[in-house]
């Protein structure tokens, strides 16, 4: 473990100039969630000290104005020399520089966070004022700054001071956010998911606006936080003790360590929370997709190894992750992100290392514990036949009405064989040539493809008489099979999920708003019932040398260039689809077919903001252009000429 952190073990890699232009770029949007994510930043920072083993007390302040806060840490203090050939502090050039920190070349920090080098210059960009103070040699260091500009020289403002460390204050810049309060709950929350994740350390919130104090400590780890997920869920436990178990540098080069804790509940639903170096991976990725894997593969082991189940009785994946709450937690060096958020991990190696782990561990847990081992098989068996029940149940029922539901079907519709709603989806897609794609990439078993013809109706102008008669509307309503207005029937809902497939450009996006107004005006229990999503087919194909990635839009690719920059230099080649059509029927599959690979953004409209919603439908798709007028005027300043698709 490296002992010297001074200025010489930061590396510069590019400027600041594109955050206040851009920051949704950075930290998410500009709205509760990237005013927050400031936050994590800089707490981020602070446990990455910790995760090392420099720091073991995190305090946090959320002032009384409520709308700025302070972070600290006992680390060892931000470098405060001037690094060689530059003439500013170490310190300066980590808070007004993007990629730039003592993370890059692995010396310094084993596993952090913090990765890309931009998380502390982000913050001081977007917040109106921020003040370090660091504690190093015996002195108290302090320095101001404005939007991300320096307003004094870093000076010396105590002398013999004790220990040393890390504060950080900072007020987000209301100029860029739509609003600058803080929420104490959300923040209580974080920070304790943080001890949670990193067993021994202590974090301290001090809540000014609410006059509360918290400690948050938790030396049991993630079995503690499996043991909190479990309580919240409600749902007793089927069996008392928590399978848990870890590996440390299970690949020996990129992976440090890996550990999962788990536990079957009386719950119809799974719950999984992934971390990466302590960061929540709200979207996943690799790490979780390989814990699915592996634990499927142990209880169809166990299950065919102790003949256990019913010959007649069909055990899908379903049925096994039912009530599993699970918390998979790992250690990297070299975390390859989505974007700067950090929600979703993309390294392809960590599937099969996590899957692994998974299978074997759990399986040897299974055998060694028997009556464990047979209280979720139990658990396991009594999910299918539920299954099972429901689909024969709806299949009766799809019996009783069938030849003249199946007659009035739009003849565009390719359909799926399956007729149980459960498992069965419908893309609605834009043009035939996608839908050939569509139709030869899909699951014929599980998954239908209706192609629409040219931009559909706006049903906001419409009457209904209108939208009944219009014949790409009228299409999509047999093709659901549930009636729209007062005549919706969920019971007559032939699809579980309606996915809408556009592709990645300005008409793609308008074709899906359409559909979308249509929905919520005419079929809203689609959105209240959870069935309506939107699928987001990438728009880049980048190659790397033997590595693929994929962008959803300009902005994500920038993102995963800015991440290759970083790297060993390889040959780069970047594909741009014009459209779904031009797809392969392979390539569609992979990327936003497939139920394990692809992303789905599932439409819902929270109830705090259903009126909020009513009237912007009702403003930008309306009839009174003048509306749309003023808001192309009042926001036009915001879009950046070379964003435009004309």
């Amino acid at each position: 473990m490296a002992t010297e952190y001074t200025a010489s073990n930061i590396t510069i890699l590019e400027g600041l100039e594109p955050v206040r232009k851009r920051p949704g770029m950075y930290i998410g949007g500009t709205g509760k969630t990237g005013l927050h994510h400031l936050i994590w930043e800089i707490v981020d920072n602070s446990v990455d000290e910790a995760i090392n083993g420099y720091a073991s007390t995190i305090e946090v302040t959320l002032h009384a104005d409520g709308e700025s806060v302070t972070v600290a840490d006992n680390g060892r203090g931000i470098p405060v020399d001037a690094k060689p050939g530059e003439d500013r502090s170490a310190l300066e050039i980590i808070l007004t520089t993007l990629h730039a920190g003592g993370k890059f070349d692995g010396q310094n920090y084993v596993t952090s966070g913090g990765l890309h080098g931009v998380g502390s210059s982000v913050v001081n960009a977007l917040s109106e004022v921020l003040i370090a103070r660091v504690k190093r040699d015996g002195k108290l260091h302090e320095q101001r700054y404005e939007r991300g500009i320096p307003r004094t020289k870093l000076e010396v403002v105590k002398d013999g001071v004790r220990g040393t460390g890390t504060e950080i204050f900072f007020q987000p810049d209301a100029e860029i956010f739509e609003d600058t309060e803080f929420d104490p709950k959300l923040m209580a929350e974080r920070l304790e998911i943080k001890t949670y994740l990193n067993s021994g350390l202590r974090i301290v919130f001090r809540d000014e606006v609410n006059d509360a104090y918290h400690e948050f400590k938790h030396d049991g780890g993630i079995k503690d936080y499996l043991d909190h997920v479990t309580k919240e869920s409600k749902q007793p436990p089927i069996h008392t003790d928590k399978i848990y178990f870890e590996e440390d540098t299970p690949d020996g080069d990129n992976v440090t360590r890996i550990e999962v804790a788990l536990q079957w509940t009386e719950d119809t639903k799974e719950e999984f929370y992934t971390f990466v170096n302590g960061i929540p991976t709200r979207d996943g990725g690799t790490h979780e997709g390989g814990f699915k894997d592996g634990l499927q593969k142990a209880l169809r082991n166990y299950f065919d190894t102790n003949d256990i189940a019913p010959k007649s009785l069909k055990i899908g994946t379903e049925d096994i992750r039912e009530g599993v709450k699970a918390v998979v937690n790992i250690f990297m060096l070299d975390p390859q992100f989505q974007g700067q958020t950090k929600d979703k991990l993309n390294n392809p190696g960590v599937k099969r290392l996590v899957g692994g782990l998974v299978r074997s561990e759990l399986e040897q847990y299974l055998y060694s514990n028997s009556n464990t081992g047979e209280k979720i098989a139990k658990r396991i068996i009594q999910a299918a036949k539920a299954r099972q029940a429901s689909r024969s149940a709806v299949k009766k029922v799809k019996r009783k009405r069938a030849v003249s539901h199946r007659l009035n079907l739009p003849g565009k519709l390719a359909d799926c064989s399956s007729t149980d709603p459960e498992e069965s989806e419908l893309f609605i897609v834009e043009g035939d040539s996608a839908g050939g794609n569509a139709k030869q990439g899909r699951d014929r078993n599980t998954q239908a493809i209706l192609p629409l013809r040219g931009k559909v109706l706006n049903a906001e102008q419409a009457t209904l008489k209108k939208v009944v008669n219009n014949k790409e509307l009228s299409n999509v309503v047999d093709a659901l099979g549930c009636g729209i207005g007062d005549q919706y029937d969920a019971s007559k809902l032939r699809y579980g999920k309606i996915i809408l497939l556009m592709d990645a450009d300005s008409d793609g996006h308008h074709i899906a708003t359409l559909l979308l107004t249509f929905f919520y005006r005419y079929i809203p229990r689609l959105i209240t019932d959870g069935h309506l999503f939107i699928a987001q087919p990438p728009l880049y194909r980048i190659d790397y040398g033997n590595e693929i990635f994929w962008a959803l839009d300009d902005q994500h690719k920038e993102e995963i260039m800015a991440e290759l920059a970083t790297k060993r230099k390889k040959k780069i080649n970047i594909q741009r689809f014009k459209g779904l059509g031009e797809m392969m029927a392979k390539t569609l599959k992979e990327t936003t077919l497939d139920p394990e690979q692809r992303r789905l953004l599932q439409v819902t409209v929270p109830e705090e903001y259903s009126n909020e919603t009513d009237e912007v439908i009702g403003d930008l798709m309306g009839r009174d252009a003048s509306v749309r007028f003023d808001f192309i005027m009042t926001n036009a300043g915001l879009v950046d000429g070379e964003e435009l698709d004309v």
